[in-house]
């Protein structure tokens, strides 16, 4: 495994633990840039999840901004369908559009993405039951096949809805990306013991080292206010690049160009 691959992870995990992020959309992008086997990739990407957003959720919860209660819905339906997204079997045409198209919707929401709208305790709004559900169900499905936590696709789900401040939709998201990687994590490793490869997976342990320490990292610098749009631009570029280039590798595995 290439040392440059653990120290991209590394300022990876800092910036995404700084903005309450696990990074699992841009550790799939490093991976496929590194040309890692398309079957163990998910694993790696979601045990760095785990690694980098624990500390993240662990500061939210000492703040007082997680509201677990009102997020059951959304891990409710997100948890078991991460899970079986995990376990499903997927061909390679199939992963590589459906991770094309994620990076593809994650990259595009970095670009552009404005500044919340500040939601107050007196004015959010009460989310029914059924569209958490939904959304956390359809979520956990995606985050599961393809090694993402989820938070990239809930936030703006959360802002749209009015679920609440800022810091609580970003505790939220946290909690949803921690429990997404833990459930599609076991599904994956479930898998990839019935298929017998699992043992790939062992060469890219100094990635988990890297992440811890980038998270700790991240987590200091979220708690000095840390803006770093610049950051997430460049981070953006990084996962629209291998998004085209996964969506056009789907074109080819498809058929549709020569």
């Amino acid at each position: 495994m290439p040392i440059l691959l653990a120290i991209l992870f590394f300022i990876t995990a800092s910036f995404y633990a700084a903005v309450g992020f696990g990074g699992g959309s841009t550790y799939n992008a490093l991976l496929v840039l590194n040309g890692t086997d398309y079957r163990i990739l998910p694993s790696i990407a979601l045990g760095c999840n785990i690694i980098v957003v624990t500390g993240g959720v662990i500061r939210f919860w000492q703040a007082g901004h997680l509201r677990i209660a009102r997020l059951v819905p959304f891990l409710a339906a997100s948890i078991p369908a991460a899970w079986l997204g995990g376990r499903l079997p997927v061909s390679e045409t199939m992963f590589v559009g459906l991770l094309g198209g994620a990076l593809l919707l994650s990259g595009l929401h970095l670009v552009f993405q404005s500044a919340p709208e500040a939601t107050s305790d007196e004015n959010e709004n009460k989310v029914s039951a059924i569209i958490g559900l939904a959304v956390g169900g359809s979520i956990g499905l995606v985050s599961g096949l393809v090694g993402i936590g989820g938070g990239i696709f809930l936030a703006p789900v959360l802002y749209m809805l009015k679920w609440g401040p800022p810091r609580q939709i970003a505790a939220a998201c946290s909690l949803f990306i921690l429990a997404n990687s833990f459930s599609g994590l076991t599904g994956q490793i479930m898998k990839l013991q019935d298929t017998d490869v699992l043992s790939l997976v062992l060469p890219y342990w100094p990635l988990l080292p890297a992440v811890l320490v980038g998270g700790q990292i991240g987590s200091w610098f979220a708690a000095q206010g840390l803006q770093a749009n610049w950051i997430k631009r460049l981070t953006a570029v990084l996962i629209l690049y291998v998004a085209c280039r996964l969506l056009l590798r789907w074109a080819s595995l498809s058929g549709l160009v020569g």
